[in-house]
């Protein structure tokens, strides 16, 4: 075990972790230089196109250090958005150390802290890492003295590198060896490992990522989820080195695959603890938490004929992705579709562009919404994330909603807009922690809810880019929140009815209503477009009915002739209005709910 180490990679999204991964692969020999390209680790097309890492991976490397010694190192790539902080928080519980990577030019941002957090939760041992020294706007120096301010760590263990153009790479390897400890753990005792990743194969079902704390896994041993309470049986175990080598066993201390016959993710829970059927261990690891959806929406096809097609694409969406959640929905402007639970907005994203791009099928998405709690006035109580199941508000004796302590890292110069951006947001609270001279934390207690919509994009805004966001949930309280029903010649569209606080109603009912109105077309009859709670009206906007110039054939004559021809015609138009349905067409429905986000 002294020759094995087994660390990840933490950073802010955007500081070079996986362009680092890829350097120690080639550095190791990990692939050949025919096969090598950038974002290894990275197997989506989305993750390469956008920079970002999405599913965490993890790969067994061989190296001949100095020392003369050989060492298998265990690299685990992490995502760094905010979203897939879960796998993060898996993917620490399996190493021992980890490589905390600052970038040169930007220097220490909110989710390298968030992550900093996590790892001394865990009790890891960090290796500071400052990549992108070959940049103009680097100033090594300066990012020192935030790595020693800002997260604590020795600024002079920091090793300078360039991860791009291969700089400083063999002294990375030589910091994992030196710096990083060997994993701890004993080969007799009963099975003690940490599943934490899977993901399907076609031809021989799930396979689980594994690091083994205690005892020997082989083939043909019957394994048994200390959570999930299922049993299977192993047919195979290996490291992951870009294909899958098999091997006799794995031993305590080190990562690996195991193919034990699993049909489907959801039969398994990710960061499970498995052990031996027949010699079980006493407990199961400490830091177990099942993913938890944040953010809920409807998936509706552009095409009603594609509903299995959606139904077969989020199936196997969902095989891969244990944290995707769905159930059957509907409405009567947009026929069959999905209510969907996400880990955040991103997670949202990059669901519906791989339904686009892998499946071409076109979507339209109703509002991101939370899940609220509420108290009746009977006593019971429900959880409601639909506008659609939104009991009679007299009914409702309270309601609760989840809060979010924010963590907002920002130049000094824009701390001001930035808290009145929070403000705006229905901050309750706000701290400030000067980090530099220059670098200013602001600590900000708000509704989840309203991060949804435009507050990282508006942040980046205010902030010119400098501004990162990170958040972890804290609580639920108790709020005003109301259904806003939208309706179309007093016909109310369920499709984007909408969860929000009452301050907050008006402004984006008035919002709807103004882009329905631009997107539906004109009819012969006047349409209103109204936002209501309840009976109430608290929006309207009216599309102007075409005209026809009936009068236009009169030529002289008592004027009324040209009275009565119109009074005529207000009484065809009144009864074509009762009998009249409102053409509404996709893009109506595709440019409100997108507003918000864009």
């Amino acid at each position: 075990m002294k020759h094995i180490r087994n660390f990840c990679i933490i950073a802010h999204i955007d500081h070079g972790k996986s362009t680092l991964a890829d350097r120690l692969i080639q550095a190791c020999g990990g692939v050949a230089l025919r096969d090598l390209h950038e974002q290894m680790l990275d197997s989506m097309d989305i993750e390469r196109e956008r920079g970002i890492t999405i599913k965490s991976n993890t790969i067994t490397l061989d190296y001949h250090a100095p020392d003369g010694n050989d060492y298998s190192l265990n690299l685990i790539d992490t995502p760094g958005h905010v979203d897939f902080s879960h796998e993060v928080r898996r993917s620490l519980m399996a190493c021992e150390g980890a490589l905390i990577v600052v970038d040169a030019s930007q220097g220490v941002e909110a989710q390298t802290v968030a992550n900093l957090y996590l790892a001394l939760e865990h009790n890891l041992t960090l290796l500071p890492i400052i990549n992108k020294i070959d940049l103009p706007a680097a100033d090594i120096e300066r990012t020192q003295e935030a790595i020693d301010a800002e997260l604590g760590l020795d600024p002079f263990e920091a090793i300078p590198i360039s991860a791009k153009n291969g700089i400083g790479i063999e002294e990375v390897l030589v910091g994992i060896v030196e710096k990083l400890p060997a994993p701890q753990g004993d080969a007799d005792a009963p099975l003690k490992a940490l599943v934490f990743d899977a993901h399907f194969d076609k031809f021989r079902g799930v396979i689980l990522q594994c690091r083994v704390m205690d005892g020997t896994l082989k083939p043909r041993d019957t394994i048994h989820f200390m959570h999930a309470g299922r049993d299977f049986k192993v047919d195979e175990v290996g490291y992951n080195q870009f294909k899958l080598v098999p091997k006799k066993q794995l031993s305590a201390g080190e990562v690996g695959y195991v193919v034990a016959g699993v049909k489907s993710v959801q039969d398994i829970e990710i960061g499970d603890t498995i052990t031996l059927l027949d010699r079980p261990a006493a407990e199961p690891i400490p830091g177990y938490q099942p993913a938890r959806q944040v953010v809920f929406s409807s998936l509706y096809p552009m095409d009603t004929a594609d509903y299995v097609e959606l139904t077969k694409a989020l199936e196997k969406l969902a095989i891969n992705d244990a944290a995707l959640t769905f159930e059957k929905d509907s409405s009567a402007a947009l026929g069959f579709g999905f209510r969907c639970g996400f880990l955040g907005l991103l997670h949202l994203d990059v669901i519906q562009e791989r339904l686009q791009r892998e499946f071409d099928i076109g979507l339209v998405i109703s509002a991101p919404s939370v899940k609220y709690k509420l108290t009746l006035r009977d006593g019971s109580s429900l959880d409601i994330d639909n506008p659609c199941y939104w009991p009679d508000p007299t009914s409702i004796e309270s309601c609760s909603e989840p809060y979010i302590k924010a963590s907002i890292l920002t130049p000094e110069t824009y701390v001001g807009p930035v808290m009145e951006l929070c403000r705006e947001h229905r901050s309750e609270s706000q701290t400030m922690d000067y980090l530099s001279a220059s670098r200013i934390e602001v600590t900000s207690v708000m509704p989840l809810g309203e991060v949804l919509f435009d507050f990282y994009g508006k942040l980046k805004m205010i902030t010119r880019g400098y501004g990162s966001f990170d958040y972890e949930p804290i609580e639920y309280r108790k709020t005003d929140i109301v259904k806003v029903d939208i309706l179309v010649n007093k016909e109310p569209v369920d499709t984007l009815s909408y969860l929000v606080h009452r301050d907050k109603a008006r402004p984006r009912a008035l919002h709807y209503c103004e882009r329905l109105a631009e997107e539906i077309p004109r009819h012969q009859f006047k349409i209103p477009v109204q936002g209501a709670i309840g009976g109430e009206i608290i929006a309207r906007t009216t599309i102007a009915p075409f005209r026809k110039d009936v009068t236009e054939k009169l030529y002289g004559g008592d004027v009324t002739r040209k009275k009565k021809l119109l009074e005529k015609q207000k009484k065809g138009k009144a009864k074509m209005k009762q009998f009249g349905s409102v053409n509404i067409p996709q893009k109506a429905f595709v440019s409100v709910l997108r507003a918000d986000k864009d």
